[in-house]
């Protein structure tokens, strides 16, 4: 009975460490950046250098998510949505999530470093300096332009990915970088209308808090526009062919009618929608981006 119970509260504290990383978070990154390293590549790169590049990724952004929640802490145990997090209830302590939080992050540049390049491990390590501070501990909680410049946070482990199989940085990288950049603020957003009554209660001035919902409406379509053409672009950059264009066009389509939509209903409930097909859309396109680099080269 005793090992049984010390089993169970062994695995209840891994699981408040994995919790600490956003996992959820993570596995949108790692989709991003494992057809990267495919189109950059123009081929499939070696499974050693994608499994350490995927690993490495996850340690760099599951120890700025843990630096984040820390952080937030505060803010988390006021808004519905987080208030189960473990530094919230009690399950883990700050010193405990910190000492966690700068192992991980430590441990993701010396394996970068070691088994992909420094490149590698610069580019990744300079997302979380600038995710928590940057965004975290100065935007978040004093301008509601803050996902706009944080985003970019999200966005370096496409160029991480590229500059693990190439050793540099390029157009199509930057391009990609972009595409994410421009993405991250209507996909936020789009939750952020959803769980406006938390933020507003947490006092994070997010665009939905500070702005009517029909300006929030207007900006979401404008960066999808705008993003949708970053997309069309990064095919030629990158020496795409059909397969992606098409897809690009498809998805991007949709998404821009899914924001019209939103433009002439502000409601939380289409909000959400268009939050959903955001992950899907994202997903899409970098799959399409892999698929056609295959099926050009098998």
């Amino acid at each position: 009975m005793a090992s049984t119970m010390t089993l169970t509260r062994a695995r209840g504290r891994i699981g408040s460490y994995v919790a600490l990383m956003k996992p959820r978070i993570i596995e949108l990154l790692l989709i991003t950046t494992l057809p990267t390293m495919v189109v950059a590549k123009q081929g499939i790169p070696s499974v050693w250098l994608m499994v350490m590049t995927l690993l490495g990724g996850t340690l760099a952004a599951g120890g700025a998510n843990a630096m984040n929640m820390i952080y937030d802490r505060d803010i988390d145990a006021v808004m519905g949505r987080t208030k189960g997090r473990p530094l919230v209830t009690g399950e883990l302590t700050a010193a405990q999530a910190i000492v966690f939080a700068v192992s991980i992050e430590v441990a993701a540049f010396l394996e970068l470093w070691y088994a992909v390049n420094l490149l590698s491990a610069v580019l990744a390590v300079s997302a979380t300096v600038f995710y928590v501070g940057v965004y975290t501990a100065w935007l978040k909680r004093s301008s509601s332009q803050n996902i706009v410049i944080g985003g970019a946070a999200g966005a370096v482990p496409v160029l991480v990915g590229w500059a693990a199989v190439t050793g540099r940085l390029a157009l199509a990288p930057l391009i990609l970088f972009a595409i994410i950049f421009v993405w991250t603020p209507p996909h936020f957003w789009a939750l952020a209308v959803r769980y406006r009554s938390d933020y507003e209660a947490a006092q994070v001035p997010m665009l939905p808090v500070v702005k009517p919902l029909e300006a929030v409406a207007r900006q979401i379509l404008i960066y999808t526009i705008v993003l949708v053409a970053l997309s069309l672009a990064f095919g030629p950059a990158a020496g795409l062919g059909w397969v992606y264009d098409i897809s690009a066009v498809v998805l991007g389509g949709y998404y821009i009618y899914r924001s019209w939509d939103l433009r002439n209903d502000a409601s939380p409930k289409r909000a959400m929608k268009l939050f959903g097909y955001s992950i899907t859309y994202l997903t899409l396109l970098f799959v399409a981006m892999a698929a056609d680099v295959l099926i050009r080269h098998p």
